[in-house]
């Protein structure tokens, strides 16, 4: 009978253990409302990142759509609706009349040779821009004149107006117009696209003649020489040669660029200026991926376009000696002209007075040379990043294949030795 009846001590231990049952759920208890806190500050916290998030991709998604994001997505895939023959995924910019099932220009028979000339157009500029197109629509020339300024209508007086192309965008720059309207699919018929600016000269500048020699030098991009008398100058390379129909590299030891036999590369050889640029079908189709969709202005694309010229850029870019152009540097939306009298004058006077004026000028380079480091970086970027990409200029060539001389030099003497010591022994 005694040993059924529990002992004192194991009574002692029972109510020891019920008290510390009840001093833990006490203490649970008080935990409870910093628990509830910190999640409902943590459900705050993810509410609003995925706010913002679901914004942002709304805003994306306006701006690109979801249909052209998708680049994984096979073409065929999206035309799988159509029967094949029907397709016709390429355009041009030939003009159509209502009552012809030809082109304005095909009446008289199908044009073998077919070109574009391209050029950014304001008012001010409109009779340098008259005796342009004059000399190319003879030349069988397709002509699109993008205005910038937004007067299209007073061109209209002009006699060759409406066999051109006009396209409207205020305060929009040649390379903007560029990679929206000059898409490789749009232009593929065309042997060349002279993408020029609306400031030059061409009392010496013969189109067909310039063609004629691009083809038989084989030069994929090229641009006519400037006259040296030229208002802006920018390389020596662009400058004409009086002895010669076109060169590829330019001979100069003044300055801080050294331009010799062993360079290799912009800008003493493989070098255009992007004032008057032309492109063969080819080139042109890199050329419109190397543009950079949001950096209007086109500063630094100029010593990358080697890379698009279908082989060793020393070879395949070149300048025209025998059909040049005067560059007269006149202020043009995105250009480098020297500021007029009147606005250079005004300026002085409001920096003495301490007035705070917009110079637009001023905002354009300065956005510009923005832009300049932004393709700089992008450029790095995108080499870092792309493992498969070998850079095919002649210089780094030149420097590989230095590197296997210098392998096979150190290979063979100890070849050498190796063979005279199994001859000894």
């Amino acid at each position: 009978m005694e040993h059924d009846l529990p002992s004192i001590k194991s009574w002692k231990s029972l109510v020891k253990r019920r008290n510390n049952a009840q001093e833990g759920g006490k203490s649970s208890w008080k935990m409870k409302p910093v628990v509830v806190l910190m999640c409902t500050v943590l459900l705050i916290f993810w509410y609003k990142t995925t706010n913002i998030q679901y914004e942002q991709t709304e805003i994306e998604e306006t701006d690109y759509p979801f249909e052209m994001a998708k680049e994984s997505e096979p073409v065929s895939e999206k035309l799988k609706g159509l029967p094949f023959g029907i397709m016709q995924p390429r355009s041009d910019l030939e003009l159509k009349p209502l009552w012809s099932s030809s082109s304005l220009r095909s009446k008289s028979g199908e044009l073998t040779n077919r070109n574009l000339l391209a050029m950014p157009v304001g008012l001010k500029q409109k009779d340098n821009v008259d005796a342009v197109v004059k000399k190319f629509l003879p030349a069988n020339f397709t002509v699109i004149l993008f205005h910038y300024d937004g007067n299209m209508d007073q061109w209209w007086d002009l006699e060759w107006s409406s066999k051109a192309i006009h396209i409207v965008a205020h305060n929009q720059t040649k390379w903007w117009f560029a990679k929206r309207f000059l898409h490789p699919d749009i232009v593929s018929i065309y042997d060349y696209v002279f993408l020029w600016d609306e400031d030059l000269g061409v009392e010496n500048f013969n189109p067909q003649m310039y063609l004629r020699i691009v083809k038989t030098a084989g030069l994929e991009i090229s641009q006519p020489a400037l006259h040296p008398n030229s208002t802006e100058v920018h390389h020596r390379i662009t400058v004409r040669s009086r002895t010669k129909i076109f060169h590829r590299r330019v001979y100069d030891s003044r300055g801080n660029m050294k331009c010799s036999n062993a360079s290799e590369g912009p800008p003493c050889t493989g070098f255009v200026e992007g004032m008057a640029p032309v492109f063969s079908r080819s080139a042109w189709f890199c050329t419109w991926n190397l543009i950079q969709n949001d950096l209007v202005h086109g500063w630094g694309m100029d010593m990358k376009l080697g890379y698009c010229a279908q082989g060793d850029r020393s070879k395949k870019v070149g300048i025209v000696d025998s059909e040049y152009i005067f560059h007269q540097g006149i202020q043009t939306l995105g250009g480098s002209g020297y500021p007029d009298k009147k606005n250079s004058a005004r300026s002085r006077v409001n920096r003495r007075r301490g007035s705070a004026t917009f110079d637009s000028r001023t905002e354009i380079r300065r956005q510009s040379t923005w832009e300049l480091q932004a393709f700089k970086e992008r450029w790095n970027q995108a080499v870092a990043e792309d493992k498969n990409w070998a850079d095919r200029s002649s210089s780094t060539r030149n420097r590989i294949g230095n590197n296997r001389r210098l392998k096979r030099s150190s290979v063979i003497p100890s070849l050498v030795q190796r063979k005279a010591e199994e001859t000894t022994t």
